[in-house]
């Protein structure tokens, strides 16, 4: 029994290897958790306004609106 205790399947050391993995998955699954609110938050802003999409049109496509003058400042 003592055996079992210290050394075999269901020991201590090994209760405590899985209650750390278990403690890692938990984490990840949180900062996953909180990856898929921020996007689905994103996706929301996208569907709703316009200013969401000028936005990353102007960002990442580099677009600017028939009124707009385009400025570049190199350094």
């Amino acid at each position: 029994m003592q055996y079992r205790l210290w050394a075999g399947d269901g020991s201590i050391e090994q209760i405590q290897a899985y209650q750390a993995e278990l403690d890692g998955l938990k984490q990840q699954a949180e900062e996953k958790k909180q990856r898929n609110e921020a996007l689905y938050a994103e996706v929301l802003d996208l569907r709703k306004g316009q200013e969401a999409v000028e936005e990353r049109a102007r960002d990442e496509l580099g677009m600017v609106k028939e009124s707009e003058t385009f400025f570049q400042i190199l350094e």
